[in-house]
């Protein structure tokens, strides 16, 4: 039987981190999942079989950081799939990682190569408890120690700027305004915390509005759709869902259930 579990963060990790979930899947046969662009970055622990990466030819790693992707991703599995989620915050993840955001923009970097020693033990631990709860409480005992004083500064500036993008605003210049920057300053700012640059995570804010809009009004027309996500027309609109989703707005509804895991 499948079974999804999220564990919500403690006080002092929730301004970092979304979410912690637990996903069991037992199949007998080979199946596939398609993956798409979500706006936040994770870090993933497999507990069981691995998943193969069709679009990169390759397994994923056994425990990994996950960086925004660029595209969808199409995932194949068979067997017992038991796999650890710590989903972060837009800018979350630059508390525990000290490297700029951006060097794990569309990779999944294994924690072998973090260097990083409490990492690869948090994920010695996790593969041998089966208690989620405890799981929990090793994962933030790890993050609680990774912790490390952002600039508050700059932290604020990110913030600041995240909450223009929830509402709504999508011009660079006048979201470097809100940052207090000038463009090129705003631009490193902005990849270093959140992990892409402003233009292409727009894009996929874009996307993710869209799949919000959808999941509430299916039956909305792509014109109002694509004016409701600020695209300038209907064939932007179509052509960021063909490459974060690989089908058009319509044949998403064919086949899948809109739903946005950056919109609340």
């Amino acid at each position: 039987m499948d079974s999804f579990h999220f564990i919500q963060p403690s006080p002092l990790l929730s301004p970092f981190v979304k979410h912690y979930w637990f996903m069991t899947i037992k199949s007998d046969v080979q199946d596939t999942e398609r993956v798409i662009p979500t706006g936040m970055m994770s870090l993933v622990f497999h507990r069981g079989n691995r998943i193969f990466s069709e679009s990169e030819n390759r397994w994923q790693p056994r425990a990994f950081i996950s960086g925004h992707g660029i595209s969808y991703t199409d995932l194949s599995y068979r067997g017992c799939i038991d796999m650890i989620f710590v989903e972060f915050h837009p800018a979350g993840a630059k508390a525990f990682f000290k490297m700029p955001m951006i060097e794990l923009y569309n990779q999944a970097v294994a924690i072998d190569n973090l260097n990083d020693p409490l990492l690869v033990e948090l994920e010695e631990c996790l593969f041998n408890t089966a208690n989620p709860e405890t799981c929990v409480f090793l994962i933030e005992n790890y993050l609680k120690k990774r912790l490390y004083q952002l600039d508050i500064h700059n932290l604020k500036r990110i913030n600041a700027v995240m909450q223009s993008i929830y509402k709504g605003q999508q011009n660079i210049d006048m979201l470097a305004q809100t940052a207090c920057f000038g463009y090129k300053q705003f631009k490193r700012l902005f990849s270093d915390y959140i992990g892409a640059n402003p233009k292409d995570y727009l894009r996929i804010v874009r996307f993710q509005k869209a799949l919000h809009i959808l999941q509430n009004q299916p039956n909305i027309n792509l014109t109002q759709l694509s004016f409701d996500c600020g695209y300038y027309d209907q064939s932007h609109c179509i052509k960021d869902f063909k490459q974060f989703s690989g089908y058009t707005p319509s044949e998403y509804l064919a086949v899948c259930e809109p739903h946005s895991d950056f919109f609340p």
